[in-house]
C-alpha cells in the first residue's frame, strides 16, 4: 500500500521495484522513476511529508516493544555500487527518526577475527533487536558480490553462500523481522560525475578512495554478480527492490515508501499504561 503521506505515486513502490520472477538488471534504466508522476519538487514536499510519518511510526514502534514481547524489527540493507547514495538514503530518510531507536552498521573489509568465523557470524551480531529499525550500510551480501568478482573465496562457496543467506534471513522474518532489502542503481557515467566532484571539492575529497576507479573496470562483471544475487536470494518473504538512483531525490522517497510501508503493516500501537492514570494524576497534582 503505498504510504498516505507520499501523494505523488501512481502505483505501489513494492510492486513497481521489486525484483521477481523474470527480473533483468540490464533492462532497468538508472534515470527513470517508476511510479512517480511528480518532479524533484514534488519528491522533496513528499520527502519531508513521510518523514513526519516515519518518525511517527518508528517512535510507536519502539514504544511497542518496550512493553509488548515479540514486536517486529524492520532491517533496510542497502547495496550498491560506490557513490550510489546510500549515504544519503541513512542521511536523509533514517536520519528523519529518533536514533535511540536506530542500529546501524556499515560492514567493511572483514577484520581477521571476522575472517576466522563463518561470513554470517558478524552479521548475526548486528541484526536489530525487537522493536529497532535496523540499517545494513553494505551488508552480507558483499560476500557474494565483491567475493565473486573478487575471486576471494572459491566458487562452491560461493554457491553455498547464496543458500545460507536465503536460510538466515527466513530465520530472521519468521522471528518478527520486516527485511526490506534496496539495490540503488546508477549509471556507471553518473557514477563517474559524482566520483569526479568527490575530487574537484576540497570538502568532498575525503569520500574519495582511488580503489572506486579500480571497481569501475570490472562494471560488467559487478552487474553479472547483482543480477545472480537477485536471482538467487529475492524471495517472497525478503524480496529485492532496485531503486533507480541516477536521480537522488528519487531514490530516497522510494527507500522512504518502502519503509513506510513495512511499518504501516506492522502497525505499532502506542502501549496501555500499566498503571492508574487519574490516580497519578491525583498523586502528581498534591506534589
Amino acid at each position: 500500500m503505498t504510504a498516505k503521506s507520499q501523494t505523488h505515486w501512481s502505483g505501489e513502490p513494492a510492486e513497481l521495484l521489486r525484483a521477481g520472477e523474470g527480473f533483468r538488471l540490464a533492462d532497468v534504466d538508472p534515470d527513470a522513476t517508476p511510479g512517480y508522476e511528480g518532479g524533484k519538487k514534488n519528491g522533496r514536499d513528499d520527502l519531508a511529508a513521510g518523514a513526519d510519518q516515519l518518525d511517527d511510526l518508528q517512535e510507536r514502534l519502539f514504544a511497542q516493544s518496550r512493553v509488548v514481547d515479540g514486536t517486529p524489527s524492520v532491517l533496510l540493507v542497502l547495496q550498491a555500487m560506490d557513490s550510489a547514495g546510500k549515504g544519503g538514503i541513512v542521511r536523509h530518510v533514517v536520519g528523519s527518526v529518533d536514533p535511540q531507536g536506530v542500529s546501524l552498521a556499515a560492514f567493511k573489509k572483514p577484520t581477521s577475527e571476522e575472517l576466522a568465523h563463518d561470513f554470517l557470524w558478524r552479521i548475526e551480531k548486528r541484526v536489530p533487536e525487537p522493536g529497532y529499525i535496523g540499517v545494513f550500510d553494505r551488508s552480507h551480501y558483499e560476500d557474494v558480490l565483491i567475493g565473486r568478482v573478487r575471486q576471494l573465496a572459491p566458487a562452491d562457496e560461493i554457491e553455498r553462500r547464496y543458500g545460507a543467506i536465503v536460510d538466515f534471513e527466513k530465520r530472521l522474518t519468521d522471528a518478527g523481522t520486516r527485511i526490506v532489502k534496496v539495490m540503488l542503481h546508477i549509471s556507471p557515467d553518473e557514477q563517474k560525475e559524482r566520483l569526479m566532484e568527490r575530487l574537484d571539492r576540497p570538502d568532498k575529497n575525503w569520500k574519495y578512495n582511488p580503489g572506486d576507479v579500480d571497481e569501475r573496470k570490472l562494471w560488467p562483471a559487478y552487474m553479472d554478480a547483482y543480477q545472480t544475487v537477485f536471482e538467487r536470494t529475492s524471495t517472497p518473504n525478503a524480496p529485492w527492490y532496485v531503486i533507480p538512483a541516477n536521480a537522488k531525490w528519487y531514490a530516497r522517497i522510494a527507500v522512504q515508501a518502502l519503509l513506510l510501508e513495512a511499518l504501516e503493516d506492522i502497525d505499532p500501537r502506542w502501549p496501555a499504561a500499566d498503571f492508574d492514570v487519574a490516580a497519578e494524576k491525583q498523586r502528581l497534582a498534591a506534589t
